[in-house]
């Protein structure tokens, strides 16, 4: 019988598991899906948990369900794992407890260190030896924080009682029963803790950041082998051959394995991740230089962007203003327009990312009159997808990228055609959307499979042709739509900042 991967895509709002089917030629089809929605805490403005606990208990029962589904877990050789990457998490190294709730990527409670440490000169060397700018979105300072919040944390973890980590260490060790404590090189590199280039710790950053390098697990390859599930979990081991940070993972599953390769995820928030070759590239418009991926020698780095808030914009109006039902209304509100009315919404609701980093500003609504409606904000809220993306994308071209001819995408959001079209005119791009959307539990299962030896490289892909937009709409009409954007953002930074306004 054909093998099978467990591949475990714990994202921001959910927990899935996913079986997939390892076909002749190295085909992968999903045969088997299980996902549980993951509630967010917010407990202050600004702040973002989860509870690490809930993830595993969510993560456990996903994986027994997809198992029963496919037939039992006779057939099942590997598990590979992606997640929600930067979420910090604090643990008892022997109970395996939480010691805190996890802060999550999205969380600016670290803003006043990142800036402190700005104002005393250590950004550009940070940059040179990370890729990564200084910015709260980043592991380090929430290591710190957690170390100092939990009293007695920063003496435990000097003598190596209590264990730091992403998500993936965290999923890694309770499946493990505590015997791996490890991560992958592209969940290390958004630590600001990793030398880029040589992919190992760096005790100065450690010492800089204040996170004791003893509390942290190793760094291996994304197809090395982390370990093996304790037996009864599952009713026998299964060896974890895979990981992935969710927007590598998703590179590798596209198939963007090539200097020039570009995909873009809407989900949460939205990430551009541009293949830039075997060499890192440091960026002069604040991209983040990160890694690709790593698989024995075969080593991509990678130029990232990232759009805090994309399809939490249309969750925003659903829950918070109510001004949907279901998030798929969002597409037949925004068509009942000929025009967006002269409204824009910047969405940024835990500041703006990529290429403005802006942890202060908030989201801000521009060009409201009297004849705006709900259906202009929904129209607002998608069409920001588009403007933020040719942020990046010009902030990528400056950096020396050729202009793309496609960007291939993925996400929730892109089930939205009216997006995916506006991204195209607005981008001036192809836009490419896989039959298949689960683009990192995708990458996640070629990593495993290709460590276990089921495949030879990371090219494998599904079969199924992929949705296509192409740019249709006048330049005039582009550039003015631009125009009013960057408008809008720049009042969204003068709201929170008045003295940093952009020119």
């Amino acid at each position: 019988m054909t093998p099978l991967i467990l591949a475990i895509d714990q994202g921001t709002t959910s927990t899935r598991a996913i079986a997939f089917e390892v076909g002749e030629g190295g085909v992968f089809s999903a045969v088997a899906v299980s996902q549980i929605e993951l509630p967010q805490h917010f407990p202050q403005s600004g702040w973002v948990e989860h509870d690490a606990a809930e993830i595993w208990a969510a993560t456990l029962q996903t994986c027994r369900e997809v198992i029963r589904k496919a037939g039992g877990v006779g057939r099942f050789a590997a598990i590979g794992i992606t997640n929600q990457r930067e979420t910090a998490v604090l643990w008892d190294a022997a109970t395996g407890q939480p010691l805190h709730r996890a802060i999550v990527w999205q969380d600016r409670r670290t803003a006043e260190v990142t800036g402190r440490l700005v104002a005393d000169g250590h950004e550009p060397g940070v940059q040179a030896a990370t890729g990564l700018i200084l910015d709260p979105y980043f592991s380090a300072t929430k290591f710190a924080w957690l170390l100092d919040a939990v009293p007695g944390a920063r003496d435990r973890a000097a003598r190596g009682e209590v264990r730091l980590g992403t998500i993936e260490s965290w999923l890694i060790f309770n499946l493990t029963g505590g015997a791996s404590h490890v991560t992958d090189a592209t969940n290390a590199a958004r630590t600001s803790l990793m030398d880029l280039a040589e992919r190992a710790w760096r005790p100065d950053l450690c010492e800089l950041f204040q996170v004791p390098l003893a509390a942290l697990p190793e760094i291996r390859a994304c197809s090395d082998h982390f370990g093996d599930t304790v037996p009864s979990l599952f009713g026998r081991a299964l060896a974890i051959h895979g990981a992935a940070g969710d927007q590598q993972a998703a590179l590798v599953g596209h198939g963007a394995l090539a200097a020039g390769d570009a995909k873009i995820t809407y989900g949460t928030g939205a990430f551009l991740v541009a293949n830039v070759g075997a060499v890192p590239v440091v960026s002069t418009r604040r991209l983040l230089g990160t890694l690709g991926y790593a698989v024995g020698n075969d080593v991509a780095y990678a130029l990232e962007g990232s759009i805090f808030s994309a399809g939490s914009a249309i969750q925003w109006l659903r829950d918070g203003l109510k001004v949907l039902s279901e998030s798929r209304q969002s597409e037949a509100m925004a068509r009942t327009l000929a025009d967006n009315g002269g409204v824009y919404l910047v969405p940024g609701f835990t500041g703006l990312g990529a290429p403005w980093w802006q942890p202060d500003a908030r989201g801000t609504i521009v060009g409201l009159t009297r004849d705006s409606g709900p259906a202009h904000m929904v129209r607002a809220a998608l069409e920001s997808l588009a403007y933020q993306t040719a942020d990046l994308l010009d902030a990528l071209h400056s950096d020396g990228a050729p202009p793309l001819k496609v960007l291939k995408v993925d996400g929730g959001v892109t089930a939205n055609d009216f997006a995916m079209q506006f991204v195209a005119d607005i981008c001036q791009v192809t836009v490419e959307r896989p039959a298949f959307q689960e683009m990192t539990a995708l990458g996640a299962a070629k990593l495993a499979a290709l460590g276990i030896g089921l495949i030879d490289d990371l090219s494998a892909m599904a079969r199924e042709a992929p949705a296509v937009w192409t740019p249709r709409m006048a330049p005039e009409q582009r550039q003015a739509l631009l125009r009013g954007w960057r408008g809008a953002v720049k009042a969204a930074i003068i709201a929170a900042k008045p003295d940093e306004a952009p020119e």
